[in-house]
């Protein structure tokens, strides 16, 4: 019977996550998670309400103190998140405490409260045995279980019927294996609260020529489903503008699926500098996506502009021909030792400051820009 996939589509909550130094004396009554995580203890936000007095912490700084953060993470929080400054000290306790017991180090638990404060708010503990066991199998070891709860902590506040199990379900269905749908889960951490695949995006990914078995499959099926189809319909109009058929699109995104992680805007520019500046034909772009994903202030412009200079002076080797693509796929040590380092000393010098004087040209109100970053990148 064919699926339903539109049943797939759910929204995204935010969560938030920490661990302590010196941990307190404190009476908890344990769950314990199967032998693949022998470790793994879960405390439970019903205590007795006379574990209240073992807790040494005076208000919820000093317990965030307690458990790693700093007086920069604490004000951070309470900005964000100004309810936890009167949250009962014994809930927020055990909720840290369910986070040291999964084995997640301080560090990580101090960044993950620091970016996520409203996790805190959350019923962390709701099917948490459930949910723990199924995560036990999916990923196999608790080193993993540990890197994506990290990565994205809401994997402990999604439904565990409504949106956990079902797109697990869903992409072993489409025939991804579970190594694989760890790897996208770990990469893409935004799959399950946005996992949606109709019949106009599966015609899509029919489109692209993939196959399952490929080792791009699973990299295509992930990002169709998390992109919204009017996004994809964008995206893919905007490289037709360069002489592409929307049939030459969809292939092209089929061989490099992470053209689709790429905003219109820094095609557009990278496209033009290509087709205009460079003289290189949409065909050869094709063929080498790599160069739709170069920084174009940083290294497009810049190894092209000092390839001119070279040729210009008569050097060699010259960033020419099959070399200059060569060149923009190397490494910056590795593209001033074959292009720059290996001329004599005054000649190397002149091409080091032509050089480092274009990658010091920005992007017009480029240094003006507001860099506002509110949490997770997700």
């Amino acid at each position: 019977m064919k699926p339903n996939f539109n049943q797939f589509h759910f929204l995204f909550f935010n969560s938030k996550t920490l661990i302590p130094l010196n941990p307190t004396r404190f009476s908890f009554r344990f769950l314990t998670v199967s032998a693949a995580l022998p470790s793994i203890e879960i405390s439970l936000e019903n205590q007795p309400e006379d574990d209240l007095s073992t807790i040494t912490s005076q208000d919820a700084s000093d317990l965030f103190k307690q458990w790693g953060c700093t007086d920069d993470d604490i004000s951070k929080i309470f900005q964000r998140r100004p309810s936890l400054r009167k949250m009962e000290l014994k809930k927020l306790h055990s909720k840290l405490k369910i986070l040291t017991d999964l084995g997640i180090p301080s560090s990580d638990l101090a960044k993950i409260l620091n970016c996520r404060p409203r996790f805190l708010s959350c019923r962390i503990n709701r099917c948490f045995e459930e949910r723990i066991e199924f995560f036990q199998t999916l990923f196999g070891t608790k080193e993993i279980l540990v890197k994506a709860i990290v990565r994205n902590p809401s994997l402990l506040t999604y439904d565990f019927h409504k949106q956990i199990k079902p797109i697990v379900a869903f992409y072993e269905q489409l025939g991804l294996s579970r190594s694989e749908l760890v790897s996208m889960i770990i990469a893409r951490p935004t799959l399950i609260p946005r996992s949606s695949l109709d019949d106009e995006k599966m015609d899509y990914i029919r489109r692209t020529g993939v196959e399952k078995g490929n080792t791009m499959y699973k990299h295509v099926i992930a990002l169709f489903a998390i992109s919204r189809s009017e996004t994809i319909l964008q995206k893919v109009a905007n490289l037709e503008k360069y002489g592409f058929s929307e049939d030459e699109v969809f292939r092209l995104i089929g061989r490099s699926p992470f053209l689709l992680t790429l905003s219109v805007d820094k095609v557009q520019r990278n496209m033009t500098f290509i087709l205009g500046t460079m003289k290189l034909s949409a065909n050869l772009v094709c063929d080498n996506p790599c160069l739709l994903f170069l920084n174009l202030e940083t290294a497009l412009k810049p190894r092209y502009l000092l390839g001119t200079k070279i040729d210009d002076m008569g050097l060699v080797p010259r960033v020419k021909g099959p070399l200059l693509l060569r060149a923009m796929r190397m490494t910056e040590k590795r593209f001033i030792k074959a292009f720059i380092s290996c001329h004599p000393e005054d000649i190397a010098r002149e091409l080091m400051e032509c050089y480092r004087s274009v990658k010091r040209v920005r992007r017009l109100a480029e240094s003006s820009k507001k860099q506002i970053c509110k949490g997770f990148p997700f």
